[in-house]
């Protein structure tokens, strides 16, 4: 078992960075690389048998991939990454609803004057 772990970890050792950024793809004329963020995870464990209690192993794992933008030709032919505006819109959520509520705990009176109005 610990084995067999060990050597499905080390084949995803490579993995990240290859799926991170994609092969290059031509796009209506234009030449983009895929970025994503890529994230995976493994996990097992066993138990020996003792007296009347069974032994028993198992094991997991999972991951995500989720896609950031592309990198394409941008002015004067560098390269500008452009990103995913729904996934920028999806990660923004929550901080932009975390800034606010640090915000109203951090200045006074807030409370009071939303509570009035």
């Amino acid at each position: 078992m610990a084995e067999a772990l060990a050597s499905l970890a080390d084949a995803f050792k490579t993995v990240g960075v290859s799926r991170a950024y994609g092969e290059p793809i031509d796009l209506a004329g234009e030449r983009v690389v895929p970025v994503a963020l890529v994230s995976f995870g493994f996990g097992g464990g066993s138990a020996p048998a003792s007296g009347e209690e069974p032994g028993g192993a198992g094991g997991g794992g999972g991951g995500f991939v989720l896609p950031l933008g592309v990198y394409a030709g941008g002015r004067d032919g560098r390269s500008v990454f452009r990103p995913n505006p729904v996934v920028l819109m999806a990660a923004a959520v929550p901080l932009v609803c975390a800034a606010g509520w640090a915000l109203r705990a951090l200045v006074p009176g807030t409370r009071a004057a939303g509570a009035r109005g």
